[in-house]
């Protein structure tokens, strides 16, 4: 039992993402109901209501005003489901609300369970997301006020997001947003990364035009521009940001070999000194590859958990079956690989063309290769 008091902050039983909260007869059949079908949940309810199965069911039962509840559950759970009238929602979460970036998502439903409505953090959170997955649980409306989606448009902060493309910057989200669902002249620019990032069944929408390059989209000024590139904007190139976000995809992947013991300082300098010189962008990195005898190497561990990278290595029978160019018997007497770096490369991406192909640095060797994306 949580028994809430002013001023002093409840202890939940966290075991899911998501929250449900009711406060009513029928929201609590509702929470229930929907606790069968939305697993990843856990369910709040006022104790008045206590049927005496909550503790099997590991529901939990509060005293005292839910609004004091929901500054621990902002806190803990990616989203919160609230059968709760909206307004009162409104007022409860208002004094809480910190940034769109970091604010769970928070979706309503109403005490007949016939609407489920995307309250807080649409986009950046998944409200919209989760709205539609309740709503179709429930067999209820989904409502979503979100511009990008009633107008069957591109969600301009989330474009690319189920890929895992990451902005260089977030200050021009919301003018680019705002050219975008206006209906103002849009250009798109892609270089690189996933081409299906259109999935809607209704056709691009006019404002919104796809260029071959950075320089035909300057010539047709548009209001606002989305680039899709893993590589650094030259000067010329960077007017397009007047009005506009670049998008790296991740596409760029490092093979590396490395002397025993070699700081993770080394290394993470030989990469961003090598990504400089190739013009690429680190923000564009999703693997780091080495060979299986490197795979508890220390330099290596500590920068791919930095950067959240992806960590794969092969053994040097694997190894040896790609493309070599420059193999070594030095390499091969102490590992049985006649190269590291290179054909590690090659085996993560599948390509045999290589932005860089090997490069001795310090105690290290690098090679790095872009991941090509079909349409």
């Amino acid at each position: 039992m949580i028994e809430l008091q002013e001023g002093i902050e409840p202890v939940v039983d966290q075991h899911n993402q998501y929250a449900i909260v009711a406060i009513t007869k029928h929201g609590v059949q509702t929470a229930r109901n929907l606790h069968r079908s939305f697993v990843h949940s856990d369910v709040y309810y006022m104790s008045k209501f206590e049927q005496g199965d909550e503790q099997q069911k590991h529901i939990q039962l509060f005293t005292g005003s839910v609004r004091m509840l929901l500054p621990t559950l902002f806190k803990q759970y990616k989203g919160i489901i609230m059968i709760i009238s909206l307004g009162a929602v409104v007022r409860m979460i208002a004094p809480i609300l910190v940034d769109k970036k970091t604010d769970p998502a928070v979706v309503v439903i109403d005490d007949r369970a016939e609407n489920v409505i995307s309250v807080l953090s649409g986009h950046l959170g998944g409200a919209n997301e989760l709205t539609h997955e309740v709503a179709s649980a429930l067999n209820a409306r989904a409502i979503i006020t979100t511009a990008s989606d009633v107008q069957k448009t591109i969600p301009v902060d989330l474009f690319g997001s189920r890929f895992g493309w990451v902005w260089d910057s977030s200050d021009k989200l919301t003018p680019v947003s705002a050219s975008v669902v206006n209906e103002e002249p849009v250009a798109i620019v892609q270089e690189s990364g996933e081409k299906n990032w259109w999935h809607l069944k209704t056709p691009l929408p006019e404002n919104i035009k796809q260029y071959p390059s950075i320089s035909k989209a300057l010539e047709a000024k548009p209001k606002g521009a989305l680039i899709i590139t893993h590589r650094l904007l030259t000067k010329a190139e960077e007017a397009i940001l007047e009005n506009g976000v670049v998008y790296r995809p991740q596409n760029v992947v490092i093979g590396m070999g490395c002397n025993r013991g070699t700081s993770a300082d080394e290394i993470e300098q030989v990469i961003l000194d090598t990504l400089q010189e190739l013009q690429i962008s680190i923000k564009s990195v999703k693997a780091l590859c080495t060979i299986d005898l490197k795979k508890d190497e220390q330099g290596f561990l500590q920068t791919v958990a930095k950067y959240g990278w992806d960590f794969k290595y092969y053994t040097p029978s694997e190894l040896n079956i790609a493309t070599i160019e420059a193999p070594s018997d030095t390499v091969f007497k102490y590992t049985g690989a006649y190269g590291v770096s290179e054909p590690a490369a090659r085996l993560y991406t599948g390509s045999d063309d290589l932005a860089l192909v090997k490069k001795k640095s310090g105690n290290t060797t690098i090679s790095v290769a872009v991941i090509s994306h079909n349409e």
